[in-house]
Protein backbone atom coordinates (compact mmCIF):
# COMPACT_ATOMS: atom_id res chain seq x y z
CA UNK A 1 0.00 0.00 0.00
CA UNK A 2 1.48 3.47 -0.83
CA UNK A 3 1.77 5.75 2.08
CA UNK A 4 0.52 9.79 1.93
CA UNK A 5 4.60 10.29 0.99
CA UNK A 6 4.60 8.00 -2.24
CA UNK A 7 0.97 9.80 -3.28
CA UNK A 8 2.33 13.14 -2.86
CA UNK A 9 5.63 12.39 -5.11
CA UNK A 10 2.97 10.35 -7.94
CA UNK A 11 0.68 13.36 -8.17
CA UNK A 12 4.43 15.77 -8.33
CA UNK A 13 5.58 13.41 -11.27
CA UNK A 14 1.69 12.91 -13.12
CA UNK A 15 2.01 17.21 -12.68
CA UNK A 16 5.31 17.02 -14.26
CA UNK A 17 4.98 15.02 -17.31
CA UNK A 18 1.59 16.71 -17.50
CA UNK A 19 3.26 19.96 -18.35
CA UNK A 20 6.19 18.92 -20.70
CA UNK A 21 3.94 17.43 -23.23
CA UNK A 22 5.66 19.38 -25.99
CA UNK A 23 9.14 17.35 -25.08
CA UNK A 24 10.03 13.83 -26.91
CA UNK A 25 7.91 11.09 -24.80
CA UNK A 26 11.17 9.08 -24.91
CA UNK A 27 13.33 11.44 -23.11
CA UNK A 28 10.32 11.78 -21.02
CA UNK A 29 9.87 8.59 -19.97
CA UNK A 30 13.71 8.25 -19.18
CA UNK A 31 13.64 11.05 -16.70
CA UNK A 32 9.95 9.73 -15.06
CA UNK A 33 11.00 7.95 -11.29
CA UNK A 34 8.86 5.79 -9.69
CA UNK A 35 8.44 7.17 -6.05
CA UNK A 36 8.58 3.87 -3.44
CA UNK A 37 9.21 3.43 0.48
CA UNK A 38 12.38 1.51 1.28
CA UNK A 39 13.65 -0.63 4.73
CA UNK A 40 16.70 -2.26 5.24
CA UNK A 41 16.91 -5.92 5.37
CA UNK A 42 18.17 -7.51 8.36
CA UNK A 43 18.54 -10.50 10.55
CA UNK A 44 15.39 -11.48 13.19
CA UNK A 45 12.79 -14.20 14.54
CA UNK A 46 10.15 -15.94 12.48
CA UNK A 47 7.17 -17.37 14.64
CA UNK A 48 6.42 -20.69 12.70
CA UNK A 49 2.77 -21.20 13.13
CA UNK A 50 0.02 -23.67 11.82
CA UNK A 51 -3.56 -22.62 11.17
CA UNK A 52 -6.77 -24.32 12.07
CA UNK A 53 -10.45 -23.85 12.28
CA UNK A 54 -13.29 -25.03 14.68
CA UNK A 55 -16.35 -24.87 17.07
CA UNK A 56 -16.06 -23.52 20.51
CA UNK A 57 -17.21 -25.67 22.70
CA UNK A 58 -17.78 -25.48 26.67
CA UNK A 59 -14.91 -27.60 28.94
CA UNK A 60 -17.69 -29.52 30.57
CA UNK A 61 -21.66 -30.39 29.69
CA UNK A 62 -24.04 -32.19 31.78
CA UNK A 63 -27.72 -32.29 30.30
CA UNK A 64 -30.11 -32.70 33.85
CA UNK A 65 -32.79 -35.40 33.17
CA UNK A 66 -35.97 -36.36 34.78
CA UNK A 67 -36.75 -39.77 37.11
CA UNK A 68 -40.19 -39.41 37.52
CA UNK A 69 -42.21 -39.25 34.06
CA UNK A 70 -44.86 -36.63 35.39
CA UNK A 71 -45.64 -33.10 34.58
CA UNK A 72 -43.11 -30.13 35.37
CA UNK A 73 -44.64 -28.15 38.49
CA UNK A 74 -42.25 -25.65 38.68
CA UNK A 75 -38.45 -24.73 36.97
CA UNK A 76 -36.47 -22.60 39.24
CA UNK A 77 -34.13 -21.82 36.19
CA UNK A 78 -33.71 -19.93 32.88
CA UNK A 79 -30.93 -20.28 30.29
CA UNK A 80 -28.14 -18.10 31.33
CA UNK A 81 -28.88 -18.19 34.69
CA UNK A 82 -25.60 -19.15 36.99
CA UNK A 83 -26.16 -22.30 39.43
CA UNK A 84 -24.07 -24.07 41.90
CA UNK A 85 -24.15 -28.20 42.45
CA UNK A 86 -26.90 -28.90 44.55
CA UNK A 87 -29.34 -25.90 43.45
CA UNK A 88 -32.78 -26.65 42.80
CA UNK A 89 -33.48 -26.89 38.62
CA UNK A 90 -36.95 -27.95 38.63
CA UNK A 91 -40.36 -29.36 40.94
CA UNK A 92 -42.07 -32.45 39.01
CA UNK A 93 -45.72 -33.32 39.90
CA UNK A 94 -45.52 -35.95 43.09
CA UNK A 95 -49.15 -36.29 44.50
CA UNK A 96 -48.87 -40.12 43.30
CA UNK A 97 -45.01 -40.23 45.25
CA UNK A 98 -46.19 -38.32 48.27
CA UNK A 99 -49.22 -40.62 48.61
CA UNK A 100 -46.96 -43.81 48.06
CA UNK A 101 -44.70 -42.83 51.50
CA UNK A 102 -47.78 -42.18 53.36
CA UNK A 103 -48.74 -45.87 52.55
CA UNK A 104 -45.41 -46.77 53.07
CA UNK A 105 -44.50 -45.51 56.31
CA UNK A 106 -48.30 -47.00 57.57
CA UNK A 107 -47.05 -50.23 56.17
CA UNK A 108 -43.48 -49.75 58.53
CA UNK A 109 -46.04 -48.72 61.71
CA UNK A 110 -47.86 -51.89 61.03
CA UNK A 111 -45.27 -54.01 60.32
CA UNK A 112 -42.76 -52.88 63.27
CA UNK A 113 -45.99 -53.43 65.74
CA UNK A 114 -46.25 -56.77 64.16
CA UNK A 115 -42.56 -57.45 64.69
CA UNK A 116 -42.94 -56.59 68.07
CA UNK A 117 -46.17 -58.97 69.05
CA UNK A 118 -44.22 -61.54 68.17
CA UNK A 119 -40.88 -60.93 69.69
CA UNK A 120 -42.69 -61.18 72.55
CA UNK A 121 -44.58 -64.40 71.61
CA UNK A 122 -40.67 -65.39 70.15
CA UNK A 123 -39.61 -64.90 73.94
CA UNK A 124 -42.40 -66.77 75.82
CA UNK A 125 -41.61 -69.61 73.72
CA UNK A 126 -37.63 -69.71 74.55
CA UNK A 127 -38.70 -69.89 78.17
CA UNK A 128 -41.61 -72.94 77.47
CA UNK A 129 -39.29 -74.57 75.40
CA UNK A 130 -36.56 -74.53 78.30
CA UNK A 131 -38.26 -75.53 80.59
CA UNK A 132 -39.64 -78.44 78.48
CA UNK A 133 -43.31 -77.17 78.10
CA UNK A 134 -43.19 -76.71 74.56
CA UNK A 135 -42.48 -79.16 72.09
CA UNK A 136 -40.00 -78.50 69.44
CA UNK A 137 -42.51 -78.60 66.77
CA UNK A 138 -44.09 -75.82 68.28
CA UNK A 139 -41.03 -73.91 69.13
CA UNK A 140 -39.90 -73.74 65.37
CA UNK A 141 -43.14 -72.77 64.07
CA UNK A 142 -43.67 -69.98 66.55
CA UNK A 143 -39.51 -68.95 65.41
CA UNK A 144 -40.63 -69.09 61.92
CA UNK A 145 -42.87 -66.86 62.45
CA UNK A 146 -41.20 -64.25 64.18
CA UNK A 147 -38.51 -64.34 61.24
CA UNK A 148 -40.97 -63.35 58.45
CA UNK A 149 -42.27 -60.96 60.70
CA UNK A 150 -38.76 -59.30 60.92
CA UNK A 151 -38.40 -60.06 57.16
CA UNK A 152 -41.46 -57.88 56.53
CA UNK A 153 -40.63 -55.31 58.82
CA UNK A 154 -37.84 -55.09 56.74
CA UNK A 155 -38.98 -55.38 53.37
CA UNK A 156 -41.67 -52.41 54.73
CA UNK A 157 -38.49 -50.15 55.33
CA UNK A 158 -37.11 -50.82 52.38
CA UNK A 159 -39.96 -49.62 50.76
CA UNK A 160 -40.60 -46.40 52.44
CA UNK A 161 -36.74 -45.89 51.76
CA UNK A 162 -37.40 -46.30 47.85
CA UNK A 163 -40.70 -43.96 48.37
CA UNK A 164 -38.83 -41.16 49.68
CA UNK A 165 -36.26 -41.36 47.26
CA UNK A 166 -38.50 -40.95 44.21
CA UNK A 167 -40.17 -37.75 46.38
CA UNK A 168 -36.73 -36.32 46.49
CA UNK A 169 -36.37 -37.22 42.61
CA UNK A 170 -39.46 -35.08 42.29
CA UNK A 171 -37.20 -32.13 43.21
CA UNK A 172 -34.25 -31.86 39.88
CA UNK A 173 -31.17 -30.33 41.82
CA UNK A 174 -28.06 -29.37 39.90
CA UNK A 175 -25.26 -32.15 39.61
CA UNK A 176 -22.17 -29.32 38.68
CA UNK A 177 -21.85 -25.52 39.38
CA UNK A 178 -21.81 -24.04 35.91
CA UNK A 179 -24.21 -22.35 33.70
CA UNK A 180 -27.63 -23.19 32.01
CA UNK A 181 -26.98 -23.58 28.94
CA UNK A 182 -30.21 -24.96 27.55
CA UNK A 183 -34.03 -25.34 29.26
CA UNK A 184 -36.01 -27.86 26.90
CA UNK A 185 -38.97 -27.80 28.92
CA UNK A 186 -41.58 -25.05 30.37
CA UNK A 187 -43.31 -25.19 32.83
CA UNK A 188 -46.95 -27.79 32.54
CA UNK A 189 -44.96 -30.17 30.25
CA UNK A 190 -44.55 -33.90 31.01
CA UNK A 191 -40.65 -34.24 31.65
CA UNK A 192 -39.84 -37.77 29.40
CA UNK A 193 -36.56 -39.49 31.37
CA UNK A 194 -35.48 -40.03 27.85
CA UNK A 195 -34.60 -35.89 27.08
CA UNK A 196 -32.81 -33.39 29.34
CA UNK A 197 -35.05 -31.01 31.17
CA UNK A 198 -31.77 -28.42 30.89
CA UNK A 199 -28.02 -28.28 30.10
CA UNK A 200 -25.48 -27.28 32.36
CA UNK A 201 -21.98 -25.90 31.41
CA UNK A 202 -19.03 -25.11 32.62
CA UNK A 203 -17.27 -21.80 31.02
CA UNK A 204 -14.39 -20.53 32.43
CA UNK A 205 -12.31 -22.46 30.20
CA UNK A 206 -13.76 -24.18 26.47
CA UNK A 207 -12.81 -26.15 24.05
CA UNK A 208 -11.97 -26.36 20.51
CA UNK A 209 -11.86 -29.29 18.31
CA UNK A 210 -10.31 -28.89 14.50
CA UNK A 211 -9.40 -32.18 12.43
CA UNK A 212 -5.62 -32.04 11.32
CA UNK A 213 -4.01 -33.55 7.84
CA UNK A 214 -1.66 -36.45 8.21
CA UNK A 215 0.78 -33.38 6.75
CA UNK A 216 0.43 -31.03 9.88
CA UNK A 217 -0.19 -33.98 12.43
CA UNK A 218 3.52 -34.51 12.81
CA UNK A 219 4.08 -31.27 13.75
CA UNK A 220 1.64 -30.92 16.41
CA UNK A 221 2.26 -31.88 20.04
CA UNK A 222 0.51 -31.70 23.25
CA UNK A 223 0.89 -28.80 25.03
CA UNK A 224 1.69 -26.52 22.17
CA UNK A 225 0.56 -22.90 22.65
CA UNK A 226 -1.97 -21.84 20.93
CA UNK A 227 -3.89 -17.92 19.97
CA UNK A 228 -7.84 -18.19 19.56
CA UNK A 229 -9.98 -15.69 17.49
CA UNK A 230 -13.69 -15.17 17.18
CA UNK A 231 -15.52 -12.39 14.89
CA UNK A 232 -17.20 -11.52 17.84
CA UNK A 233 -14.11 -9.68 19.59
CA UNK A 234 -11.68 -9.33 16.67
CA UNK A 235 -9.01 -7.24 18.42
CA UNK A 236 -8.76 -9.79 21.14
CA UNK A 237 -6.56 -12.80 21.44
CA UNK A 238 -7.16 -15.97 23.35
CA UNK A 239 -4.97 -18.10 24.94
CA UNK A 240 -4.64 -21.65 25.04
CA UNK A 241 -2.87 -25.16 24.51
CA UNK A 242 -3.13 -28.59 22.67
CA UNK A 243 -4.77 -30.90 25.47
CA UNK A 244 -5.54 -33.69 23.14
CA UNK A 245 -4.52 -35.66 19.65
CA UNK A 246 -6.39 -38.58 18.32
CA UNK A 247 -4.29 -41.22 18.83
CA UNK A 248 -5.66 -42.83 15.27
CA UNK A 249 -6.77 -41.47 12.00
CA UNK A 250 -10.16 -40.89 10.62
CA UNK A 251 -10.39 -43.43 7.41
CA UNK A 252 -12.48 -41.29 5.35
CA UNK A 253 -10.51 -38.29 5.95
CA UNK A 254 -7.22 -39.16 7.12
CA UNK A 255 -7.52 -36.70 9.63
CA UNK A 256 -6.76 -36.69 13.16
CA UNK A 257 -9.10 -34.37 15.59
CA UNK A 258 -7.03 -32.07 18.03
CA UNK A 259 -8.30 -30.39 21.32
CA UNK A 260 -7.58 -27.11 22.24
CA UNK A 261 -8.10 -25.61 26.18
CA UNK A 262 -8.93 -22.26 26.23
CA UNK A 263 -8.80 -19.69 29.07
CA UNK A 264 -12.16 -17.62 28.93
CA UNK A 265 -12.26 -14.69 31.07
CA UNK A 266 -15.57 -12.81 31.12
CA UNK A 267 -16.86 -16.11 29.66
CA UNK A 268 -16.73 -14.35 26.12
CA UNK A 269 -16.32 -17.30 24.37
CA UNK A 270 -19.48 -18.80 23.76
CA UNK A 271 -19.76 -22.86 23.17
CA UNK A 272 -21.19 -22.81 19.13
CA UNK A 273 -19.01 -19.74 18.07
CA UNK A 274 -16.49 -20.04 15.02
CA UNK A 275 -13.24 -19.85 16.32
CA UNK A 276 -9.53 -19.58 14.25
CA UNK A 277 -6.44 -20.85 15.96
CA UNK A 278 -3.23 -20.45 15.55
CA UNK A 279 -0.53 -23.34 16.89
CA UNK A 280 3.19 -22.11 17.44
CA UNK A 281 4.78 -24.83 16.29
CA UNK A 282 8.62 -23.70 16.35
CA UNK A 283 10.88 -20.44 15.63
CA UNK A 284 13.33 -19.97 13.64
CA UNK A 285 15.99 -17.57 15.19
CA UNK A 286 18.67 -15.14 13.78
CA UNK A 287 17.03 -15.44 9.56
CA UNK A 288 16.70 -12.74 6.90
CA UNK A 289 13.12 -11.54 7.52
CA UNK A 290 11.06 -10.20 5.03
CA UNK A 291 7.88 -8.72 5.45
CA UNK A 292 4.87 -10.23 3.39
CA UNK A 293 3.40 -7.05 2.32
CA UNK A 294 6.42 -6.50 0.02
CA UNK A 295 6.60 -9.36 -1.67
CA UNK A 296 5.07 -10.43 -5.29
CA UNK A 297 3.95 -13.75 -5.29
CA UNK A 298 2.64 -15.89 -8.13
CA UNK A 299 2.09 -19.54 -9.34
CA UNK A 300 3.32 -21.44 -12.10
CA UNK A 301 3.07 -25.26 -13.12
CA UNK A 302 6.02 -27.39 -12.83
CA UNK A 303 7.12 -30.87 -13.88
CA UNK A 304 8.47 -32.56 -10.86
CA UNK A 305 9.21 -36.10 -10.99
CA UNK A 306 7.53 -36.42 -14.30
CA UNK A 307 4.35 -35.10 -12.42
CA UNK A 308 2.65 -31.50 -12.79
CA UNK A 309 2.91 -29.64 -9.43
CA UNK A 310 1.55 -26.13 -8.71
CA UNK A 311 4.62 -23.89 -7.30
CA UNK A 312 4.75 -20.62 -5.75
CA UNK A 313 7.19 -17.95 -6.65
CA UNK A 314 8.46 -15.19 -4.36
CA UNK A 315 9.58 -11.89 -5.57
CA UNK A 316 10.76 -8.87 -4.19
CA UNK A 317 12.39 -5.24 -5.64
CA UNK A 318 15.45 -3.74 -4.36
CA UNK A 319 16.70 -0.28 -4.77
CA UNK A 320 20.59 -0.45 -6.23
CA UNK A 321 23.58 1.91 -5.74
CA UNK A 322 22.31 3.34 -9.20
CA UNK A 323 18.85 4.26 -7.72
CA UNK A 324 17.06 1.16 -9.97
CA UNK A 325 15.05 -1.22 -9.28
CA UNK A 326 16.24 -4.82 -9.24
CA UNK A 327 13.74 -7.81 -9.03
CA UNK A 328 15.32 -10.50 -6.99
CA UNK A 329 13.33 -14.14 -7.02
CA UNK A 330 13.56 -15.20 -3.02
CA UNK A 331 14.34 -18.82 -2.08
CA UNK A 332 11.69 -19.13 1.22
CA UNK A 333 12.49 -21.04 4.05
CA UNK A 334 8.97 -20.37 6.09
CA UNK A 335 6.26 -18.48 4.95
CA UNK A 336 3.53 -16.84 7.32
CA UNK A 337 0.59 -14.43 7.38
CA UNK A 338 3.22 -11.24 8.31
CA UNK A 339 6.40 -12.43 7.38
CA UNK A 340 8.82 -14.52 5.13
CA UNK A 341 12.28 -16.16 6.41
CA UNK A 342 14.43 -16.07 3.19
CA UNK A 343 17.87 -18.43 2.64
CA UNK A 344 18.88 -16.28 -0.26
CA UNK A 345 17.59 -13.70 -2.90
CA UNK A 346 18.53 -10.87 -1.22
CA UNK A 347 21.23 -9.88 1.63
CA UNK A 348 21.44 -7.79 4.50
CA UNK A 349 21.36 -4.72 4.66
CA UNK A 350 19.74 -4.14 1.23
CA UNK A 351 17.18 -1.71 0.39
CA UNK A 352 13.99 -3.60 0.29
CA UNK A 353 10.68 -2.28 -1.25
CA UNK A 354 7.86 -1.97 0.52
CA UNK A 355 5.75 0.72 -1.24
CA UNK A 356 5.22 0.86 -4.99
CA UNK A 357 6.73 -2.39 -6.19
CA UNK A 358 3.42 -3.21 -8.37
CA UNK A 359 4.31 -0.25 -10.21
CA UNK A 360 7.88 -1.64 -10.96
CA UNK A 361 10.08 -3.83 -13.36
CA UNK A 362 13.45 -4.59 -13.56
CA UNK A 363 15.68 -1.74 -14.29
CA UNK A 364 13.24 1.33 -12.95
CA UNK A 365 14.44 4.86 -11.76
CA UNK A 366 12.91 4.97 -8.27
CA UNK A 367 12.53 7.76 -6.08
CA UNK A 368 12.98 6.78 -2.46
CA UNK A 369 10.55 8.53 -0.12
CA UNK A 370 11.49 9.38 3.13
CA UNK A 371 11.79 6.93 4.98
CA UNK A 372 12.53 6.15 9.18
CA UNK A 373 13.53 2.88 8.89
CA UNK A 374 16.39 3.61 6.41
CA UNK A 375 19.77 4.57 7.28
Amino acid sequence: MLTRKIMLLVILVVSIVAGCGQQNSQNDQEEIKIPVEVMNTSLGDVIQTLMFNGDIKAEFEVKVFSKIPDRIETLFVDEGDVVRKGDKIAQILATTIEQGVLQAEAGVLAAKAQDANMRVEFERAQRLYKESAMSRQQFDAIQTQYEAATAQMQQAEAALVSAKSALTDATITAPINGVIGNRYYEVGDMANPALPVVSIVQMDRVKISFDATEADLGKLEVGQSAEVTVRSYPDVSFHGRIIKISPVLDPLTRMATVEVLVENPGAKLKPGMYANVEITIGILQNVLVVPRHAVIENTSMVSINGKDQVVKHYFVYVVNDSSQAEQRKLNVNYVNHVQIAVDSGINVGEKLVVAGQNNLRDGLPVLIADNEEVE
